[in-house]
């Protein structure tokens, strides 16, 4: 789970301004976030299969954003896989 605190600092790092929480590069900062709270938390509790669940869904919802981003601007795509380091 995001702070607030967290969650403005990633929006006002990948967004355009402090408010902007809806464009792509933020939506997938967050996401990426959650996943990676997400997968330690499931490395410690290997039987918890809702929370496993809920992170496959996560990852499907930040590959289509990647995949929208990649087809409408590759250049902003390839900055943000390199900023948050993703997708070696």
């Amino acid at each position: 789970m995001l702070t607030q605190e967290r969650r403005a600092e990633l929006i006002k790092e990948h967004g355009k301004g402090d408010k902007d929480s809806g464009s792509v590069e933020v939506q997938v900062a967050l996401l990426t976030e959650e996943i990676n709270s997400l997968t330690v938390h499931l490395q410690i509790h290997k039987k918890d299969h809702s929370s496993r669940r809920g992170l496959l869904r996560m990852v499907g919802k930040r590959s289509a954003l990647l995949k929208y981003l990649n087809n409408k601007d590759e250049q902003r795509y390839r900055d943000l896989i390199a900023k948050l380091g993703i997708r070696k």
